[in-house]
């Protein structure tokens, strides 16, 4: 019998982090230069306080014409950040990444450092979790995007497709 994964033991060590004062550019720019999609910001004494994503820029800055050096990240950042221990069983936090539709998540030592991240592709990479494939797909849902009613105005009525379990397995994963 093997001793239960910890995330320590999947996680990505050193994340770079940024504060919530740089600028949107210079996110967008680290993220190419680390090939990420995610950064966690610190304030001044390191404390964890957002996360931006490429997403974030995308949705947030670029859509809304709001791409300069001058917008800092705290505009497009998102305040509200989940984390979990070093120390807590892998399953136990899939099982919370599933049930929130995270993909990446900052990892804390139990004095609230930040000491990482971890993304489902590290689960996946370092691991031989089998619901890895279902638990994508869960994160994942609506696997369709939304789409605007037919003669709606561009401000909204949306309408999400239906999916069912049965399409899980259509899920395209990005793969030819």
């Amino acid at each position: 019998m093997h001793a239960t994964r910890t995330i320590a033991d999947v996680m990505t060590r050193g994340a770079h982090t940024l504060k919530p004062e740089d600028s949107i550019i210079r996110a967008a720019q680290t993220m190419d230069e680390l090939d990420v999609g995610v950064l966690p910001l610190c304030d001044g004494d390191g404390n964890l306080v957002g996360l931006v994503t490429d997403r974030d820029i995308v949705l947030r800055a670029v859509a809304k014409n709001r791409l300069s050096e001058s917008v800092p990240l705290q505009e497009v950042m998102s305040h509200e950040v989940v984390w979990c221990f070093e120390d807590e069983p892998v399953d136990d936090v899939l099982d919370d990444m599933v049930q929130r539709q995270i993909r990446r998540l900052p990892v804390m030592d139990r004095q609230k450092n930040l000491v990482g991240m971890v993304s489902l592709g590290d689960v996946a990479a370092k691991t031989q979790n089998r619901g890895i494939g279902g638990a994508l797909g869960e994160i994942s849902l609506p696997a369709a995007p939304a789409r605007r009613r037919p003669n709606a105005p561009r401000s909204g009525e949306y309408e999400l497709p239906e999916v069912v379990n049965a399409d899980l397995a259509e899920v395209n994963l990005g793969r030819s």
